[in-house]
């Protein structure tokens, strides 16, 4: 494919191949853009955002409602594409596509919502000739970053708000997975975008992404991925806008009166889809040791009934991984884990970027698989003694992205809503679990800013005092 800039499709003879990660094959090439096409990005933009600013709320509206038409009609094509640029089985790639759809349509909604209010400056000793107002305006031009790990749906969490709120927007996908980026930058200009509204470049995040972050032009990042990468954008984006979704390792905390089927078939549920690559995919099993037992027992039959294999084959329940290196290191992270004292309980063992899912017991705070984002296929369980332990361990983290905890106890389950340190709190289920028009963003390292077509819409747009003073 080719990237769309300055509003045309663009080749050029330096590539970026794309692999399957199951059988390591060609899928496409795209361009590796440079420093060169980052300047003619920001110029174009910089212009297309006075074209996206004078584009009414209804014609905001009308562009992203007729995207998510097309994007629903070709649910199949854009599935099979998730799937084979990033691995994660076919169910789950149609299941993407579908919530985009569904995140494009709510920012569709909030294009005809955007609004100011009244300010009652009659309140203040001097204000009682003033009337005074607010003006939700567009920020200028966004740059948004995305991972590989949902490479359709967390674009449209960027790109959707930021065309509903007035903006141009340039989107730079992952490397591993651009093809959906693409894909729905043509989408969106078929449903008749102003070709100022969007660009899309694809190469080295060093690279591309960098220049794009620093440059003053650029009034509003939006980034998802690892906290390493976040913290280095911060630093370099200097006075502008930024919102961070970054990594995790989620705790899931399970109480003595847990049903504990109920919490082995969450856990198979939220400890495995996307192959673990998932930011708030189950990792830290706290687990009250009353049940600690009887719990690996109800755990390791559902693990070990997820077959592994091609993504495309409709019977595999787990695909490879984004590549062979990751897989490798949560080999690594994993066999480091039992050579420290951990016990496998289920699965293990890896076949090129596919490594097989696995319940690690035992597992000590201090261990990497615990301490660290492992994103990929295991839990690490680790048994505690009271209620007060569970929520230590819990925040023993530099992160806070989501949590979840089972329990038929209200008083329990409000202790951990009000003392777990996380954005997301799950009560009897996992913390994997996002509806896409809810508010969605982590505390700590894990971020800040929030997601979800109104929320995103808001750190999207500047707010402006109006005051009229009066005579009379």
């Amino acid at each position: 494919m080719k990237i769309f800039l300055e509003g045309k499709w663009v080749d050029k003879s330096n590539k970026i191949e794309v692999r399957n990660p199951y059988d390591n094959s060609v899928i496409d090439t795209v361009p590796r853009a440079d420093g060169g096409d980052v300047e003619r990005a920001l110029s174009f933009a910089e212009r297309g955002a006075k074209v996206t600013a004078k584009l009414s709320g209804y014609d905001r509206w009308r562009i992203l409602r007729q995207a998510a038409d097309i994007m629903a009609a070709r649910n199949e094509e854009l599935g099979q594409l998730i799937s084979k640029e990033e691995g994660k089985i076919i169910a789950e790639g149609r299941g993407e596509t579908s919530r985009a759809v569904e995140t494009i349509m709510g920012s569709a909604e909030e294009a005809k919502r955007i609004h100011g209010e009244t300010v009652p400056l009659d309140g203040d000793p001097g204000g009682g000739k003033k009337l005074g107002f607010t003006l939700r305006v567009p920020c200028g031009v966004v740059a948004a970053i995305s991972p590989f790990n949902f490479p359709l749906n967390l674009v449209c969490h960027k790109v959707g708000p930021a065309l509903a709120a007035g903006n141009s927007v340039i989107v730079k996908p992952a490397s591993d997975t651009p093809l959906s980026a693409l894909k729905l930058t043509e989408i969106l200009l078929e449903a008749g975008l102003p070709p100022e509204g969007i660009q899309c470049v694809t190469g080295s995040g060093g690279e591309i992404g960098d220049a794009l972050v620093a440059d003053r032009r650029v009034r509003k990042v939006t980034f998802t991925g690892s906290r390493e990468i976040g913290d280095r954008i911060c630093r370099m984006a200097g006075i502008k806008k930024v919102t961070m979704e970054l990594g995790s390792n989620s705790p899931l905390i399970i109480m003595p009166d847990a049903d504990l089927d109920k919490v082995a078939a969450a856990v198979a549920l939220t400890g495995y889809g996307n192959a673990g690559q998932t930011c708030i995919s189950t990792q830290r099993v706290l687990t009250a040791k009353k049940v600690y037992g009887d719990f690996l027992g109800a755990l390791k039959p559902k693990v070990e009934a997820l077959t592994t294999g091609n993504q495309l084959d409709e019977k595999s329940k787990v695909g490879p991984m984004v590549k062979e290196s990751e897989a490798r290191r949560v080999e690594d992270w994993i066999n480091e884990a039992v050579a420290g004292g951990a016990r496998l309980v289920a699965g293990g063992g890896r076949r090129g970027a596919i490594y097989v899912p696995a319940v690690v017991a035992d597992v000590k705070p201090e261990m990497r698989i615990s301490r660290d984002e492992l994103f990929g296929p295991a839990v690490a369980v680790t048994p505690f003694d009271s209620m007060d332990e569970a929520i230590a361990l819990a925040n023993d983290t530099v992160y806070g992205l989501s949590a979840g905890i089972f329990t038929e106890n209200l008083e329990w389950a409000m202790r951990f809503a009000r003392e777990v340190e996380s954005g997301n709190l799950h009560v009897n289920w996992g913390p994997q679990w996002r509806a896409d028009l809810m508010p969605y963003g982590g505390l700590k390292d894990s971020g800040f800013g929030k997601e979800g077509p109104r929320y995103a819409v808001e750190e999207m747009t500047e707010l402006k005092m109006v005051v009229f003073h009066l005579s009379r």
